[in-house]
C-alpha cells in the first residue's frame, strides 16, 4: 500500500529532520547552556514570523471554503487563531519575563520564510499551499517531543531559564500534538487524489520549509543581523 501523502513528504525530508532534531540550539535550550540573548533573538523572530502564518493560515482557510471544504476550512482558521492567540500568548510571557521590547524588523531568514509561504499559499492551488506550511506545525512538535525526552534523560539537575521550560512545554505538549494531527489529517484529505506530478509539487514546498526551519534556528543561533553600509561605502558607490 502506498504512503500517504504526509508520510511520503515527511520520509524525502527524513535526513534533514533528523539532523535539524540535533541543531544545537535547541539541545543548548535543554541542556541549558544557551546564552539568553539568541533566545530572545529568536523568540522575537518567530513572533514576527507567526503573524505571518495566521494570515497564510486565514487565507487557506478561504481557499479551502472555496473548494468546497468547509470542515477543513473551519478547522485552519481555528489553527490560525491559535497561532495567534495560544502560541503568541507563549511569546508575550516571555518578552515580559525576559523585558524584551516587542518591536523589531524581520531579519533575513524570517523574512526568507514568510515570503516563500506567503507566495505559496496566495499563487499556487490549496493542496500546495497546505503542504508548504505543514513543516512549520510537524518540525516544531517533533522537536518539542525530542526536547522533552532529552529534558528527561538530563534530570532535574540542569538549571535552565524557565522560559525554555515553557517554549519545551508548550511544542512537547499534548494540546499541540492535537492541532499537528488535526493539520496532517487535513493535508492528507485534500491531497489525497493528486496526481503524481501534483505530489513532486508538493513534495518540495515541503522540503524548502524544512530547510527554512533549520536555518531559522540557524539565525537564532548566529544572531544574524542586516548588513550595515558604512559612510564610506556610501561614498564609493
Amino acid at each position: 500500500m502506498s504512503p500517504t501523502p504526509t508520510k511520503r513528504f515527511w520520509d524525502a525530508a527524513a535526513d534533514l529532520i533528523a539532523v535539524t532534531e540535533k541543531h544545537p540550539f535547541l539541545v543548548a535550550m535543554v541542556d541549558g547552556t544557551l546564552d539568553i540573548d539568541p533566545f530572545k533573538y529568536y523568540v522575537v523572530q518567530d513572533a514576527i514570523y507567526l503573524t505571518s502564518f495566521a494570515v497564510c493560515l486565514n487565507l487557506l482557510g478561504d481557499k479551502l471554503e472555496a473548494s468546497g471544504h468547509d470542515v477543513h476550512s473551519k478547522r485552519v482558521r481555528e489553527l490560525a487563531v491559535g497561532a495567534e492567540e495560544d502560541e503568541k500568548a507563549l511569546h508575550r510571557g516571555i518578552f515580559k519575563q525576559l523585558g524584551i521590547e516587542a518591536t523589531a524588523e524581520a531579519m533575513p531568514n524570517t523574512l526568507l520564510y514568510t515570503a516563500n509561504m506567503t507566495s505559496v499559499v496566495a499563487t499556487r492551488p490549496v493542496a500546495e499551499g497546505l503542504v508548504s506550511l505543514l513543516p512549520c506545525f510537524w518540525i516544531y512538535w517533533h522537536v518539542g517531543k525530542k526536547m522533552l525526552e532529552l529534558r528527561d534523560q538530563l534530570g532535574e539537575t540542569v538549571g535552565r531559564p524557565s522560559s525554555y521550560d515553557a517554549w519545551i512545554d508548550m511544542y512537547g505538549g499534548d494540546d499541540f500534538e492535537r492541532e499537528v494531527k488535526d493539520y496532517i489529517d487535513i493535508v492528507d484529505d485534500v491531497c489525497k487524489d493528486a496526481d503524481e506530478e501534483a505530489l513532486t509539487r508538493m513534495e518540495g514546498h515541503f522540503i524548502m520549509s524544512c530547510k527554512l526551519e533549520h536555518m531559522f534556528w540557524d539565525q537564532a543561533q548566529d544572531l544574524m543581523q542586516w548588513p550595515e553600509i558604512t559612510a564610506q561605502e556610501k561614498k564609493e558607490c
